[in-house]
Order: structure tokens, then C-alpha cells, then sequence
């Protein structure tokens, strides 16, 4: 008996020093991706932000200036569609329901007239059906895949500013503030912006991604508009055409920002939020966020 005790103990001891050697080897491979990323930024004359979490092992984790704000641009975009979707799912309309598109909206500051311009839109097309109706949904798809500014305002408008940021709180997301409509230029001069941060922009993909917002055959659907964006120079850049990404991207002068969720092969999954600002070269910038998504990438896989 005593010495099926000493053989029990020893291997609890083994035991727990693999784990411990196993623990200190993945913690030195993610401090090795850390320093890698950072060699990366180096390079591009800038302000950088990552946020990536390995969504099956949260112990693959890496987070760069997650907290510091930055101007959304349109990452604000899929916190408005988390708001359609959720007002949908409460029965205040149906994504089937159609509205006018028209293009003026009132600006935060005064409440004055403005409207957008289609050479700054992501979406031409939209602007030959004004006086027309379009299908909630279809203005959501756009919104998310091409960027369309104009179905970005329709879509807040019609459910509230203030009630997208309340529902960010509700998921306890402090960071994501949407608080206009896109290009309120009066409201941009007062520095009055949609704001988020990596970790927060990292935790809305998550819970999107594990199926806990709103609710599951939300997620869902909300995954496969994201699937089908249009602009892939960013996190997929460099990444193998088998690699589903769920993502939306953001640009403005001198900005550069893609977030969203990797789907590899293997069934496993991780979320990723690069957010850039004060950029020399836009190119330059997008460039270095497919640098660091395919590094990410290369260390999920090996």
C-alpha cells in the first residue's frame, strides 16, 4: 500500500510538471508572436492596436494597446447590425420590411440638413434608388459587405443611436460609442465621433462567434453577411483562399482597421482586431495588418 501511495503521488507529481512545462511552452510561443507583431509595426509609421483570443483555448491570447480609442470609422457598422438584428428579433419589424431610401439626415450638433456623397460611399448603387423602397435586410448587406455609408444612416436612423450603444453596455462592451450617422461633418469638426477599442471590437466577435448575442440563429446570420465582404486586403490578404473570415473593415484618412472572426479548416476559430491611425501610406498600413493577421494565422496552424 505504501508504495502504490509513493507511485500515486509521483505521478501526480509528473503530471503536474508537464503541465507546468506544457503551460511555460505555450506562453513562451505567444510572448515569441507578440514580439513578432511588434517587429512588424515597427516598420509602418503609425499607431497600431491588436486584439487577438483564440475562441476554443483563451489561453492563446495577445493584446496591443487594447484600451486606447480610436476613431471607428466603419467598424461601427457591425454594432449597427447587432442592433437591427436585435430589434428584429424583439418583434419591432421584420428584416423582410422595407423603407424609403432617401438621403438626408440631421446632424447631432444642430439639427441641421446634410447629405452624403456618393464618391465617398462604398456603394454607388444605392443612390439610384433614392425614393424607393429597400428591404431592411438588403440595406444590412450592404451596409456590411460593400460599406454602404447611406444604408449605414438609414439603418441608424431607424433604430436609434443611442439604443446601438446601449445595447454594446448591455454586453458590457464600455468602449464601442455610436452616436451619429456617417459623415455629419458639423459633428466631425467638434471631434463628436463613433469611437471603439481592440479589446471591446475583440469581445463583440467573440460573443458573436460562441453564439451568445441575442441569440444564436442570430449570430448565424450575422456570420454570413460578414462572410461574404467585398474588401479582403486586409486580414485575409495573405491567408489560404479555405480560410473563412467574418469581418468589417474600416477606412479614413490616415485610418486603416479590419476586425472580425478566422474560421480555419479544422473547425477551430479565432477573433482578430487590428486597428491603425496616423498612417503615412494607406497601403503601407493595410499591408501590415495582413503581415500580422498571416503571422497569426501561421501560429494557430503550427
Amino acid at each position: 500500500m505504501k508504495l502504490s501511495l509513493i507511485t500515486f503521488f509521483l505521478f501526480i507529481s509528473i503530471f503536474h510538471q508537464e503541465g507546468y512545462l506544457q503551460q511555460k511552452i505555450s506562453n513562451a510561443k505567444i510572448d515569441a508572436l507578440k514580439n513578432q507583431i511588434l517587429e512588424e509595426i515597427k516598420k509602418c509609421k503609425g499607431t497600431f492596436a491588436v486584439a487577438f483570443r483564440d475562441v476554443d483555448n483563451n489561453s492563446n491570447e495577445i493584446i496591443i494597446n487594447g484600451e486606447v480609442i480610436f476613431h471607428a470609422a466603419s467598424t461601427m457598422k457591425t454594432p449597427v447590425m447587432v442592433e437591427v438584428f436585435k430589434q428584429y428579433y424583439e418583434g419591432k419589424f421584420s428584416i423582410d420590411d422595407s423603407i424609403i431610401v432617401k438621403n438626408q439626415f440631421t446632424s447631432i450638433v444642430d439639427s441641421s440638413l446634410y447629405s452624403l456623397n456618393v464618391n465617398d460611399d462604398g456603394d454607388d448603387k444605392i443612390y439610384s434608388q433614392i425614393g424607393k423602397k429597400r428591404k431592411i435586410y438588403d440595406l444590412v448587406y450592404d451596409m456590411i459587405t460593400v460599406s454602404s455609408n447611406l444604408a449605414t444612416n438609414l439603418l441608424i436612423e431607424l433604430v436609434g443611436a443611442s439604443n446601438i450603444t446601449k445595447t454594446m453596455r448591455y454586453y458590457d462592451l464600455k468602449n464601442i460609442n455610436v452616436i451619429r450617422g456617417v459623415e455629419d461633418s458639423k459633428a466631425f469638426n467638434l471631434g463628436l465621433n463613433n469611437t471603439v477599442n481592440a479589446s471591446d471590437l475583440m469581445k463583440l466577435y467573440e460573443l458573436i462567434a460562441q453564439k451568445k448575442l441575442i441569440n444564436e440563429k442570430a449570430c448565424e446570420e450575422m456570420i454570413k453577411i460578414l462572410s461574404e465582404q467585398k474588401f479582403n486586403d486586409k486580414i485575409p490578404r495573405y491567408l489560404p483562399y479555405n480560410v473563412k473570415v467574418a469581418h468589417k473593415t474600416g477606412s479614413i484618412s490616415g485610418v486603416e482597421h479590419d476586425s472580425g472572426i478566422v474560421f480555419l479548416p479544422d473547425g477551430r476559430k479565432y477573433v482578430l482586431v487590428i486597428l491603425s491611425r496616423g498612417l503615412e501610406n494607406s497601403d503601407k498600413g493595410k499591408e501590415t495588418i495582413g503581415k500580422i493577421s498571416k503571422l497569426i494565422y501561421d501560429f494557430m496552424i503550427g
